[in-house]
């Protein structure tokens, strides 16, 4: 039983969760990059190069023989898988950046004065008044 609790005190760490969570998130985040990517971006750049299609772009290696299926390499569907990660990794540097940013700004405030105490009010007075 020692090793069932070790690992549900493992599982329930605050760190854990938010990992898991950010995993989830992350996934989706990634099919809605690459629906946009695949079906909202890449149609007008391939009518802007001419009416390419970027999943028909590839180099044949082997042509097909009989039942055998041809060998190609898919460049289009490289440069699309790119695409994708390039916006990914842009939108994370932004959250990342805009985090740390926050983070600085509540480093950097100075911390108030600490209030005097009426004995040390007291003191600066008698002090002040011994000047004059």
């Amino acid at each position: 039983m020692g090793m069932m609790s070790e690992f549900r005190d493992f599982a329930m760490r605050g760190n854990v969760v938010d990992m898991a969570v950010g995993i989830v998130i992350g996934g989706a985040f990634g099919k809605i990059v690459s629906s946009f990517v695949n079906d909202v971006l890449m149609p007008p750049i391939g009518i802007m190069l001419g009416g390419v299609d970027f999943t028909e772009l590839v180099v044949t290696l082997k042509a097909a023989s009989g039942e055998v299926a041809a060998v190609t390499l898919n460049y289009g569907t490289f440069i699309q898988a790119l695409v994708d990660f390039i916006i990914i990794a842009f939108a994370i540097f932004m959250v990342i950046k805009t985090m740390n940013s926050l983070k600085k700004k509540k480093e950097a405030a100075p911390p108030a004065p600490p209030k005097q105490s009426a004995e040390e009010i007291l003191l600066t007075e008698i002090r002040d008044l011994l000047k004059k």
